[in-house]
């Protein structure tokens, strides 16, 4: 740390609690909490009226501040796809019959659009296994090269997480494979065991799509598929392969004809973003961000990253991330009192919990130069300091400074402070730190209300917040005075293993971009120095499109390539860097 960023910080230490302690205060905490939390707002689901409103709230009180509203208004638009719906194009015709989308059959949410017309093989539950625990090739000695493959849902036998197939149960996993074999397309029917209703999945949420279609017929559609061959049925199918546990399959003899017409359905959130011009002629050109997302999980349940999926409630999100959001504001107040030299960028994010969708787009549609910005300060969930006072920072390896500089604010409030040097996180600073920009993530942690109907109001430890945010302030007014530039170090990714499932995840050191929307590859948004993808070539802005030759057309499918790998391969990794495809060598 220079000596001028010292003598800046000094009389801080002994100045900023008493000048800020009555611009941030429990009173105004509470008031923002109890507006963000509340049955009004509906737990702030990205695209609602509800959304609309907390924009706006946020952004009269950043006007209220005497900030500078971006484009007048304070509020950023952009557009998110929430959902799937069917499209008017939708047909399936078995024989002289023609099934209904809804009642029949439903397209799954990963399926892509596209008609096929093809024969239907049978293929088991659609394993391709070969391990030192187990040998199963549902694909062995059938051609499905441009065909329908039927593959049962879940495993053979009891559907429990004893089961030693559990690792390969997953429907995408299993239409990926099937797309490896050349698959045309693929249906899903649920065996007795997997479901005795039968019910047929709901079209929720919104996933990346593979590259071929995907639906899911009632256990009497199959039946009428596999008739013509011959077959028992496919009740009797369940019950031998549970009592044999051995791979049967065959070609059906039945033709099918096909289309799913998938549509988003799109809805507008926004970013709420107000500016703090800076006091110094030189300085003011620089910018400090700080920032909090405000959206959370509306009434959660399937589709959202709910922790009680089965629970249709308001997920309050009083610590996540109302806590942040009253932070953003009440540091607002306080730092237009301070008049720091530098400029300051006030922001809140929309649809984070979604893959830090809005943050994203702040940083690649900024209202300010992204070279001129010398910090990001992110906080989320900043409302449960506990009587330990842990308080968790990360990103502290992102500048030379920062420890130092933490250190010495923390004297004055004796937090117990966690670091972490990682500069890539689940949370919007990750969007800054792809940019180069030096970022700090603070938080209290997490709890078990995380995601929850539990995270309320009522568990909010609200002076305990006021510390944080004073604390906060604090950093971000010595770092807006700093007279030298922050300087950028890398600090990670230290992306944690992708694969959950038997190898404990194999990692390639590189972060994805998360918000990727399509399926012609999985954009790279970071590589780490001296990990296996900086070491084989891989670049920040390349397009991973295969592994091994196996098709990757997003997040999804390039975690599922991970978990085929094993520690010690060589593998070819297929990248396009601008207009060209490059085989890249990679060590794992």
């Amino acid at each position: 740390m220079n000596k001028t960023f010292l003598l800046l910080l000094i009389p801080m230490l002994f100045s900023c609690q008493p000048r800020f302690e009555e611009e941030i205060t429990v009173q105004e905490i509470e008031e923002h909490i109890t507006f963000l939390a509340s049955e009004e707002l509906k737990g702030r689901y990205p695209g609602t009226a509800e959304d609309q409103k907390l924009s706006e709230y946020i952004a009269a009180e950043f006007r209220n501040a005497g900030l500078d509203l971006y484009e007048k208004s304070g509020i950023q638009h952009f557009d998110i796809v929430t959902d799937l719906e069917l499209g008017s194009d939708n047909s399936f015709l078995l024989g002289e019959s023609e099934l209904a989308p809804g009642s029949d059959y439903s397209p799954l949410s990963f399926s892509n659009s596209g008609s096929v017309k093809a024969e239907v093989v049978f293929a088991g539950y659609g394993f391709q296994i070969e391990d030192e625990e187990i040998v199963w090739n549902d694909y062995a000695g059938v051609e499905v090269s441009g065909k329908w493959v039927l593959i049962f849902r879940g495993v053979p036998g009891e559907q429990d997480a004893s089961s030693p197939y559990v690792n390969y149960s997953e429907d995408r996993g299993k239409a990926l494979l099937a797309s490896d074999q050349d698959a045309a397309g693929v249906i899903f029917v649920s065996g007795t065991s997997f479901d005795p209703k039968d019910q047929l999945s709901e079209l929720k949420g919104k996933q990346h799509a593979l590259s071929i279609p995907v639906v899911h017929v009632g256990r009497e559609t199959a039946d009428r598929i596999i008739e013509a061959s011959g077959s028992e049925s496919l009740e009797k199918l369940e019950s031998a392969f549970a009592e044999s546990l051995q791979p049967s399959s065959f070609s059906t003899g039945t033709e099918v004809d096909i289309t799913v017409d998938l549509q988003p359905k799109k809805m507008v959130t926004s970013n709420v973003i107000a500016i703090l011009k800076g006091s110094d002629p030189a300085l003011k050109e620089e910018y400090v961000i700080i920032g909090a997302h405000h959206d959370h999980l509306g009434m959660g349940g399937p589709g959202t990253s709910s922790r009680a999926p089965d629970t249709l409630a308001v997920h309050w999100g009083a610590d996540d991330n109302a806590s942040g959001v009253a932070g953003v504001m009440e540091i607002s107040e306080a730092m237009a009192a301070a008049s720091p030299a530098r400029s300051v960028v006030f922001a809140t994010f929309g649809a984070e919990e979604m893959g830090l969708v809005g943050s994203k787009y702040l940083s690649e549609h900024s209202p300010v130069d992204m070279d001129a910005v010398q910090t990001m300060i992110n906080l989320d969930m900043i409302g449960r300091l506990n009587e330990d006072r842990q308080v968790q920072v990360g990103g502290i390896g992102t500048s030379p400074g920062f420890k130092a500089l933490l250190d010495s604010v923390n004297s004055s409030y004796g937090f117990s402070l966690k670091y972490s040097n990682e500069g890539f996180g689940p949370s919007d600073h990750a969007s800054f730190y792809a940019k180069d920009v030096p970022v700090l993530f603070i938080s209290t942690g997490a709890h078990p209300d995380y995601h929850t109907p539990g995270d309320h109001i009522s568990a909010i430890n609200m002076e305990g917040a006021q510390e944080v945010m004073l604390f906060a302030s604090e950093v971000a007014i010595a770092l807006a005075n700093e007279q030298e530039r922050i300087a950028f170090t890398e600090a990670g990714p230290k992306v944690r293993g992708s694969s959950r499932g038997r190898r404990g995840g194999i990692t390639l050191g590189l972060m994805p971009d998360m918000t990727y929307d399509g399926s012609e590859g999985m954009p790279v948004m970071f590589v780490t120095e001296g990990k296996p993808a900086a070491v084989g070539g891989i670049q920040k802005d390349d397009i991973i499109v295969a592994i091994e030759g196996k098709n990757v057309g997003n997040i999804y499918d390039y975690m599922s390539r991970l978990e085929q790998l094993k520690e010690g391969m060589d593998i070819v990794v297929t990248v396009k860097r601008d207009e060209d495809l490059l085989d890249l060598v990679i060590r794992i």
